[in-house]
């Protein structure tokens, strides 16, 4: 059976002030919608995967936002971690979970907070990619073709084309984010795709692949027969969990297994990592500034984001390329092109003012 695992525990700090520890970026509609990033998730994956079968892991903070937003999903469908611990323990506990239930279950797992404008093509590769892995042991990774040398994604190489199944590739090299120069020589070689961070698997094949590469987690994970969906598993998780190492399926699984494939697709991505993204990702006025659910009065502004969580009118004159983001407890005021610095702003903050602005 088909199965689908959302990452929805992240705090998403490169898009403060707007998403916060108390309310991450994927809870927030920042389209205007009506519709989460998580929401909009649920509903891609939906038509592929049994709604039955779509499990969440989380902060266990975040469990009244969850059933707010998805009061549809089972309960026993919501993983909650007790600690943050990045993706791979993240994947291995869903996995665990999944098998415990099914032990011939295939798994896409997917973070909560894409954006992806074209749905159909999207479900068709996801349905390529079941059908992939459904028939081998494989790793399989979306690797999405670049529209330009973008030094905030990974890369990943592709390298021979996997036999009957087109647009297949068997993996070369994981590269992490590179430079200008370097992204513009991915690009241009035409053999490197943005790492996307969707992945499929057979859950035995994923399983097998933490056993092997990344042993410590699974053995913190191992609980006796019987615990994984059962009563006594949140017990199990609560003690565990925080006992494992804290580290990305990329580094843990991805860049050390052999049997990983990329399959390129085009459908109209976008991560929203943060502002930029953002900024890329909306209708835009004839300077090129993009107003995010505000009232604007921009004089002498281009390649600006202009983003409020209330009625108040944001007046600027002569801002190139900047953020400019309110809420009822912080303004960010900032250069777009340096947006990768809000990381370590948020973490000065924390340290100089608590968490009262985080």
């Amino acid at each position: 059976m088909r199965y689908c695992v959302i990452m929805c525990g992240g705090v998403g700090t490169r898009f403060w002030p707007f998403s916060r520890q108390s309310m991450p970026k994927q809870f927030l509609d920042f389209f205007g919608t009506g519709r989460s990033l998580l929401q909009m998730t649920v509903d891609r994956i939906s038509p592929v995967v049994n709604p039955e079968n779509i499990i969440l892991v989380t902060n266990r903070e975040y469990y009244k936002l969850i059933r707010e937003q998805l009061p549809e999903v089972k309960e026993s469908n919501i993983l909650l971690e007790p600690a943050r611990r990045n993706t791979a323990p993240c994947i291995c506990w869903a996995a665990k979970h999944i098998y415990a239930m099914d032990p011939e279950a295939v798994i896409v797992t997917l973070p909560s907070d894409h954006l992806v404008l074209k749905e159909d093509s999207f479900r068709k590769s996801i349905e390529e990619g079941f059908e992939f892995v459904e028939n081998g042991n494989r790793l399989l990774t979306l690797g999405i073709k670049p529209t330009g040398p973008n030094t905030g994604y990974g890369y990943i190489q592709e390298g021979e084309v996997e036999k009957n199944y087109p647009g297949i590739y068997k993996v070369k090299a994981f590269v992490e984010k590179p430079n200008l120069e370097m992204a513009e020589l991915f690009v241009n070689s035409g053999e490197f795709f943005w790492n996307a961070g969707i992945f499929l698997w057979s859950v035995r094949a994923i399983l097998e692949a933490f056993d092997k590469y990344s042993p410590e987690i699974a053995q913190t994970l191992g609980a006796p027969d019987g615990v994984y969906a059962s009563k006594r598993e949140r017990d199990f998780i609560d003690r565990h969990f925080p006992d494992c190492v804290n580290i990305s399926i990329d580094y843990a699984i991805m860049e050390k297994a052999q049997n990983v494939f990329v399959k390129t697709v085009e459908f109209g991505w976008s991560d929203l990592g943060a502002w930029k993204a953002l900024y890329e990702a909306s209708p835009k006025n004839s300077e090129g500034n993009v107003t995010q659910k505000s009232k604007v009065l921009a004089t002498d502004c281009s390649g600006s984001i202009f983003a409020s969580e209330s009625d108040k009118i944001i007046v600027a004159a002569g801002l190139r390329d900047y953020i400019v983001a309110d809420t009822d407890k912080a303004l960010l005021i900032y250069p777009l092109k340096e947006e990768q610095k809000i990381r370590n702003i948020v973490n000065e903050l924390k340290d100089r003012f608590g968490e009262e602005y985080i």
